[in-house]
């Protein structure tokens, strides 16, 4: 029987890392197209399978914030009603990622979800609040790159400036508040893709020029 080297076992280790983390990327992606499409089962499915293969896995994607595997396994949970496996999974993203705005859009859904509204109202608004500084950080400081192709009309954030304004006011609509929250999770989502997509066309354009 072969005997590995010290070196031997370090290298075999750093190879199957790297198999693990292509593996779950690609998992993370059908799932995060999965996610936008509604397929919240198969989305969780995949996501799950990504978790299974490295739960350390942040996914990355241009100038985009680092998102946990377990934000996403959540947020799926979340949206197949498995509120208490989505508050730990949310809960989990947290702990070991903690500039994570969407998951807190999702933990606070989550949490009114099971009835701790008062939580939940503070989880959701300080995402909201994260993602407009964001949106607003980006388009000023690469505004003359990949800035000016995140939320180039403000529609994200005028949307949820309407929605903190809401919260402030005394008569706060959660049904509302609700569907306003899980359609910024997803338009975050599209918008990562959207910006990525359009600075690539138009380099290409300008290549051609």
């Amino acid at each position: 029987m072969k005997r590995w080297s010290p070196v031997g076992l370090l290298f075999l280790f750093v190879f199957l890392a790297g198999c693990a983390t292509i593996q779950s990327g690609g998992e993370l992606q059908y799932g995060r197209q999965a996610l936008i499409e509604g397929r919240n089962e198969a989305a969780l499915g995949y996501f799950q399978s990504a978790a299974q293969e490295d739960p350390n896995f942040l996914y990355r994607t241009g100038s985009s914030p680092a998102q946990s595997v377990w934000s996403y396994v959540g947020r799926a949970e979340y949206l197949t009603g498995k509120f208490p496996e989505a508050r730990r999974d949310l809960e989990r993203a947290l702990a070991s990622n903690q500039p994570e705005d969407i998951t807190r859009l999702y933990l606070g859904l989550t949490l009114a979800r099971e009835g701790d509204r008062q939580r939940g109202l503070k989880e959701i608004e300080t995402g909201m609040r994260g993602i407009n500084s964001f949106l607003d950080y980006i388009s000023q400081t690469q505004r003359y790159s990949i800035g000016q192709y995140w939320d180039p009309n403000r529609d994200i954030r005028s949307a949820i400036q309407g929605d903190l304004a809401m919260i402030a006011g005394k008569d706060l609509d959660w049904q509302k508040l609700t569907a306003n929250t899980e359609w910024l999770g997803i338009r975050m989502e599209q918008e990562s893709d959207l910006a990525r997509r359009q600075e690539a066309l138009d380099r290409t354009r300008w290549r051609s020029d």
